[in-house]
């Protein structure tokens, strides 16, 4: 069986962390959230890594959850919360590991590839990439911290429109918004994130850590409680016949 998330070590204590499910846009599905915490969590405890590129194989980063897996997704509370926990844990390994994340991020960033991108320490988009929440349209509610990290980004009011709207916006709004560090050429993308990291890899081992680990520290119980009460409302949408209806509609 294919692996929904693939990794290669660099040199230079970088690793690259790939989404592997370009046929579907890399959509997220729960074997790949399986996949993405073990290899983050296996940079995390890796001495010999000190940055870490997150990107997406083929012509998006991630487009969010695979509608077509609505239905198994939303079986029963116990098991669609399980769901939705093992998507904050995406957060959690990124968010409170010990290693910079970069994002490496074209083509789509949409619901949780969205959230993705807001974890990551820096994220360069190639141009052409487009973002958006839909979460709430179809009826769920957003998670990764976002109702947290995001308007510290880019303030409340915007924060609202992003998140109740779900409005398409490209990679010079992101920029100019603070969810990127940069955009740059399609073709000059990877060679741009895997840069960037070398420079983060190259730093004092003790100092990045300890940023990472106060800032992570500011978010605290701030975050984590973010992060349960999202997953509460994710999972009384998910379990809505209404946002069943919803999504159906928009999978077709």
């Amino acid at each position: 069986m294919t692996r929904t998330v693939l990794t290669e070590d660099l040199g230079e204590g970088v690793r690259v962390v790939s989404l592997n499910r370009p046929h579907r846009l890399n959509a997220i599905v729960p074997e790949m959230l399986d996949h993405l915490v073990e290899a983050v969590d296996a940079a995390n405890g890796d001495s010999t890594i000190q940055a870490i590129v997150l990107t997406g194989i083929g012509r998006a980063f991630c487009s969010g959850d695979d509608l077509k897996e609505f239905d198994s997704q939303a079986t029963g509370e116990p098991s669609t919360t399980a769901y939705v926990e093992r998507i904050q844990d995406v957060t959690r390994s990124i968010v409170f590991g010990d290693k910079p994340v970069v994002g490496a991020i074209r083509g789509w960033a949409v619901g949780g590839g969205l959230e993705w991108v807001i974890n990551c320490d820096f994220a360069i988009a190639a141009e052409g990439t487009r973002f958006f929440f839909p979460e709430v349209s179809w009826g769920l509610f957003v998670t990764g911290g976002v109702s947290e990290i995001l308007p510290r980004l880019v303030g409340l009011q915007r924060a609202r429109e992003m998140i109740l709207l779900g409005e398409k916006f490209d990679a010079k709004q992101a920029q100019s918004w603070g969810l990127v560090s940069d955009v740059v050429a399609d073709v000059d993308l990877m060679l741009s994130a895997t840069a960037l990291a070398k420079r983060l890899a190259a730093l004092p081992v003790g100092p990045v850590r300890n940023l990472r680990r106060i800032f992570a520290g500011r978010e605290g119980l701030g975050l984590e409680a973010a992060m349960t009460a999202e997953t509460k409302a994710t999972v009384q949408g998910f379990l809505d016949p209404e946002t069943a209806k919803r999504v159906g509609a928009f999978s077709r």
